[in-house]
């Protein structure tokens, strides 16, 4: 994070500084997040630090608790569902309506997108970068401007999943996503709605089950006899190699067998 040097209400530029320090690893899940200790490395007096950080709890990225203060949002089951049945629901819907409102020129520059996704396999941010942008080029040209609003928001918590499980999950998932974009720019120009739901839905499954199965796997039996023991329903709790504190929920997971 770099201090804050530009005009404008200070307590919307340290909301987005400390979110993007989440969202590219910087600030791992689990940080304390010290006010004091915030406001010097910034620059800024503690007031827009203290509302910053109650906007990102609003957002899901920081959970404040009394007498403790702000961390960084755990990594949990839970959110990973609630994200990718999210953009499942959202996607569907501004695909269908994508296609009855792109144009040529639209596919062009979908395609244009793919090309250099395809180029980019051995470069796991960048390609991630671009299939954000895919996803938003499809739903902007959907004319769902509400919907659009919603998905940057869910992309962005998904790209906070993706700096930690995409690498990891990287050679089962990429060829597959990969595949599964270019069906659905196919589906798109023959303006299939039926077809371009079910690749919709079969795209967000497909990464869905990538993800968790990643974090299954980062279930450590210590964790799982820790929480026998002390009886909490809270779920199981683990660091991976960053530092970085993961959650499994235990409901989620059973629903999720």
């Amino acid at each position: 994070m770099k201090a804050i040097r530009h005009s404008g209400s200070k307590k919307n530029l340290v909301c987005k500084e400390l979110r993007d320090a989440i969202l590219r690893g910087e600030l791992l899940p689990g940080t304390r997040l010290v006010i004091k200790d915030l406001a010097a490395r910034l620059d800024v007096s503690p007031i827009p630090v203290r509302e910053a950080l109650q906007q990102l709890e609003a957002d899901g990225y920081v959970v404040i608790e009394p007498y403790i203060g702000g961390t960084v949002a755990p990594i949990e089951s839970e959110s990973i569902n609630e994200v990718f049945h999210l953009l499942e629901a959202m996607e569907t819907f501004s695909s269908v309506a994508a296609c009855r409102q792109l144009s040529k020129e639209d596919f062009a520059e979908l395609q244009s997108v793919l090309v250099q996704m395809d180029s980019l396999v051995n470069d796991p941010e960048a390609w991630s970068r671009a299939n954000k942008h895919f996803h938003q080029l499809i739903c902007d040209g959907s004319g769902t401007r509400l919907i659009g609003t919603l998905m940057t928001k869910v992309l962005d918590h998904l790209e906070r999943f993706q700096c930690f499980f995409l690498k990891d999950v990287f050679s089962e998932l990429l060829p597959k996503a990969q595949k599964e974009h270019w069906l659905i720019l196919e589906a798109l120009r023959k303006r299939d709605t039926a077809r371009i739901t079910m690749l919709t839905q079969q795209h967000n499954r497909t990464c869905l089950t990538a993800f968790t199965r990643r974090l299954r796997k980062l279930e450590q039996p210590q964790a799982q006899n820790s929480s026998r023991s002390n009886g909490s329903g809270k779920g199981l709790e683990h660091k991976d190699t960053n530092g970085a504190i993961i959650r499994m929920n235990r409901r989620a997971r059973r629903t999720q067998r």
